[in-house]
């Protein structure tokens, strides 16, 4: 009796470890960049020294570029849990390639888009700031000046973009947070969200941390020049969750005058909403980075 109930736990184990297996396997990932008229989309594999490993990037470019001439380039940061296809995938964001500019869209993981407080491999700050803008300027024909450079992201990327502009003023001119998650960093250990909070322990430090605080925006805004500061564009759905830190987030910048401007808009924290949100984004950002 016992050597059958044996078994048929033994069966019942291995039964609920397939099943775990299949459920994490999930849906297979499809991609399907949308393709627009005079444009060229490529992807790019190089050998990053920060990351330790090769990682690849993508890019729009316009298909037709007179000879000599250097245009701006945009880098576009993902959310988590995402990758590098994921803004060609579900935006439209393509087209602005048309109006000459390159888009640049690399792979950071579930980083947030700076130097982990754990594992020396994950530096994925200095893989964008370092490795990624340095490839693209030998790759490709842009400009290599601070006026010719923009940085936007949605969501774990908007936090990267908005961070970048305050920590790395001189690197862009614009940077564009478009649900930007900037309250990650101040966000306490909850065991309900255990693994969520182990990974924000592993990119950010302990709770308090000195490297926590150097990554939290709302550390960093209080000593930023605002003279110094990129341009700044904030913007976010009615419905989104993290709306009341966004809020306070665009009421210091206000407070202490950065040149920024915030906009909440019907949506919430999906493709969906961050799509709509590109034209208001792209129409100050092409007046702060002009194609010339």
């Amino acid at each position: 009796m016992n050597r059958a109930r044996s078994c048929c736990l033994v069966v019942f184990g291995v039964c609920c470890l397939l099943a775990a297996g299949c459920r994490a396997r999930g849906p297979v990932f499809v991609d399907r960049p949308r393709a627009f008229p005079g444009v060229q989309m490529q992807d790019v594999t190089f050998g990053s020294a920060a990351l330790r490993r090769d990682i690849t990037y993508r890019v729009y470019v316009p298909a037709q570029v007179q000879q000599g001439r250097k245009l701006p380039v945009i880098y576009l940061l993902h959310g988590g849990g995402g990758g590098f296809r994921d803004w060609s995938n579900y935006s439209d964001v393509g087209a602005y390639a048309s109006r000459g500019y390159v888009l640049v869209m690399p792979d950071g993981g579930s980083s947030y888009w700076v130097n982990a407080a754990e594992g020396a491999k994950e530096r994925y700050g200095d893989f964008l700031t370092q490795d990624l803008i340095a490839d693209v300027e030998q790759r490709f024909p842009v400009a290599t000046d601070r006026a010719s450079r923009a940085v936007v992201g949605v969501s774990m990327g908007g936090y990267g973009a908005v961070e970048l502009a305050l920590r790395r003023p001189e690197l862009f001119a614009f940077a564009g947070g478009i649900s930007p998650a900037l309250d990650v960093p101040s966000r306490k250990f909850s065991w309900r969200r255990w693994s969520q909070s182990k990974r924000f322990e592993q990119v950010f430090g302990a709770d308090g941390s000195e490297t926590r605080r150097a990554a939290d925006p709302f550390v960093q805004v209080k000593t930023a020049d605002p003279a110094k500061t990129p341009y700044l564009y904030i913007t976010a759905g009615e419905q989104e969750p993290m709306l009341e830190p966004i809020r306070r987030f665009a009421g210091i910048l206000q407070r202490r005058v950065f040149a920024s401007e915030f906009h909440a808009k019907p949506g919430g924290h999906d493709w969906v909403e961050w799509d709509a949100q590109l034209p208001g984004c792209f129409e100050r950002l092409m007046e702060k980075v002009s194609a010339r």
